[in-house]
């Protein structure tokens, strides 16, 4: 059947977040909503024989700029492009809103998700060193050229 991607649900999202190692901090439906209250946002997931495999949440920082937040992607299901599906599902959502930029931040201990955000097109936009230098913040920016 292969693997769909449709919109989510904060709930979904924090079980994908057990999953995921990386993740110190495991978010709860109530901490993700708190940041995204009040706001224009976008919860998507990938999903596989009703298995949950990835999500990203982003929500609008202003009018023309929305910010991609957070995202996984369960260890099994890394190296199938659902991170790339995501974001591209993502940029063709915010194209369509009408916003002409997304931001994102990652940081140096994620070196795949840099390589996925330059290959993507995204520019390093600043860096905020941080010790140890695993640590440090990366900020990207993307235009999105409206359809």
């Amino acid at each position: 059947m292969g693997i769909e991607y449709r919109i989510g649900t904060l709930e979904e999202c924090v079980e994908v977040i057990q999953s995921i190692d990386e993740f110190e901090h495991k978010e709860s439906s109530e901490s993700l909503a708190s940041r995204l209250r009040d706001k224009k946002y976008l919860i998507q997931v990938a999903e596989e024989n009703h298995q949950l495999l990835g999500f990203k949440i982003g929500y609008e920082l202003d009018r023309d700029t929305f910010y991609s937040w957070l995202g996984g992607v369960i260890p099994f299901a890394r190296k199938k492009g659902v991170a790339q599906k995501l974001l591209e599902h993502q940029e063709a959502w915010v194209r369509q809103n009408k916003y002409s930029q997304l931001r994102v931040k990652s940081r140096n201990q994620f070196p795949k998700m840099l390589n996925l955000l330059i290959k993507n097109n995204y520019l390093v936009e600043n860096f905020e060193k941080k010790s140890p230098l695993t640590k440090s913040r990366l900020h990207f920016i993307k235009q999105i050229l409206a359809c």
